[in-house]
């Protein structure tokens, strides 16, 4: 838990820290999109090596980043074995029961664990690099049009804002109970599954009820301020699209550009 880096940001002077919020939820979006368009080992170098051009551009610790990925390590694990021993294939190179090993199998996995990384690394980057504030306004901004059918957009920002802004301080709070169960002599890493199940309710409760209370206490603090929603509002920091920002949008256009041809020229 104390690993955990998803929805923080990191300060620092980079010209990927200084896109428009806008920018980098649209190539947010066109980075996941790439990522589950294609299935060859080609387009994928493209994307890592798209992916590792912003991490040196935004000069966000490369170690910082793959902090990210000891907490869905055990999700990595078991996606890319479910894929390895269940999936049917042409060539069975093992086979024991209801598991085996094919080249289908060994090919999902190989995707599986390689798309995910790029995913959690590709989507962090976005928070590691643009404030909340910053998100919520470019989120705003992006479904404004929305509007026009109803749709509570500003609201929507807010909430996802919030949310995002919670992780880090969710992820302090257990470490914190943690620690006070395990000074009562509570322990957390011995017995069976169903017993270490058991002995997370100390964490789970005291956590719920720290989630909610800290909720009320934003809910009044809103209140107190009379907050009542976008309309009428104005911005310290108004969104503006500069040079860089187009810059940014061409770049991203040569980059789809590339993995659709590289997709359909080179397959692998």
């Amino acid at each position: 838990m104390r690993e955990a880096v998803i929805g923080q940001y990191y300060p620092a002077e980079s010209v990927i820290h200084r896109l428009d919020a806008r920018v980098k939820l649209a190539g947010t979006m066109i980075y996941i999109i790439s990522l589950f368009l294609f299935k060859s080992f080609s387009c994928y170098l493209v994307v890592a090596a798209f992916l590792l051009t912003v991490i040196i551009l935004s000069k966000v610790p490369l170690g910082y980043i793959l902090r990210g990925l000891r907490t869905v390590i055990f999700l990595l694990i078991f996606m890319s074995m479910f894929n390895l021993f269940f999936t049917p294939g042409d060539i069975v190179y093992w086979k024991a029961g209801p598991f085996q090993m094919t080249n289908m199998g060994v090919r999902n996995a190989c995707f599986m664990a390689l798309r995910l990384s790029l995913l959690i690394i590709g989507s962090s980057m976005m928070t590691f690099t643009t404030t909340p504030n910053q998100l919520t306004d470019g989120l705003e901004s992006l479904l404004k049009p929305l509007r026009k059918i109803g749709l509570p957009v500003h609201e929507i920002a807010m909430m996802m804002s919030i949310a995002l802004r919670f992780i880090p301080i969710l992820m302090e709070e257990t470490q914190k109970i943690m620690k006070a169960q395990m000074a009562r002599g509570a322990s957390f890493d011995e017995g069976n599954l169903i017993q270490k199940a058991k002995s997370l309710v100390p964490i789970l409760v005291p956590l719920f009820v720290s989630a909610f209370r800290r909720a009320d206490d934003l809910a009044m603090a809103m209140e107190a301020r009379c907050y009542h929603g976008g309309d009428g509002r104005t911005k310290m920091k108004p969104l503006r699209y500069r040079g860089r920002d187009y810059a940014a949008y061409a770049i991203l256009a040569v980059y789809v550009a590339l993995v659709i041809v590289i997709g359909k020229v080179w397959y692998l």
